[in-house]
C-alpha cells in the first residue's frame, strides 16, 4: 500500500501531502514499535492474517512517515511505525490532502538521530 501511495504523491506533484483517512483491511503489515532510540535496536513486529485498518496517520513527503493501528477478529488493536508496504486484504480506501501553500520534506535531525519532517512555505 505505502508504494502505491507514494507512486500516486509523486504521479501527482503532491508537494505537502497527508493522509485524511483510511479505512480498510489488510492480510499483513510490518510495524516498528515505540522504542526507537538512536543507540538501541528497533523492535519490529510482523502482523499477519486478516486485520482492520483502525487508523493510518502521516505525511507522505519523500518516502512518507505513516503509522497505523490495526484490529484483529477479537478486537485487539497494535500499532506502530509502518514499515514497507501492507498488504491490502479488500480494500483500503485513502483519503489523501495536500496542503497547497506549503511545502514537507524530511531531513535529518542530529539531536534525534532521525529524518523529521521540515514544513516550508512556498
Amino acid at each position: 500500500m505505502r508504494k502505491c501511495l507514494l507512486k500516486y504523491v509523486r504521479d501527482k506533484k503532491l508537494e505537502a501531502p497527508f493522509v485524511l483517512s483510511c479505512v480498510g483491511s489488510v492480510t499483513q503489515a510490518t510495524l516498528r514499535l515505540a522504542n526507537a532510540a538512536r543507540d538501541t535496536p528497533n523492535e519490529i513486529i510482523e502482523v499477519k492474517g486478516r486485520h482492520e485498518i483502525v487508523s493510518l496517520v502521516g505525511t507522505l513527503a519523500d518516502e512518507g512517515h505513516l503509522h497505523a493501528s490495526l484490529s484483529d477478529k477479537d478486537g485487539y488493536v497494535v500499532g506502530g511505525h509502518v514499515m514497507g508496504n501492507m498488504e491490502v486484504f479488500t480494500t483500503a480506501e485513502v483519503v489523501i490532502g495536500n496542503c497547497d501553500m506549503l511545502s514537507f520534506t524530511r531531513e535529518m535531525d542530529d539531536a534525534t538521530g532521525f529524518d523529521e519532517l521540515v514544513v516550508t512555505e512556498k
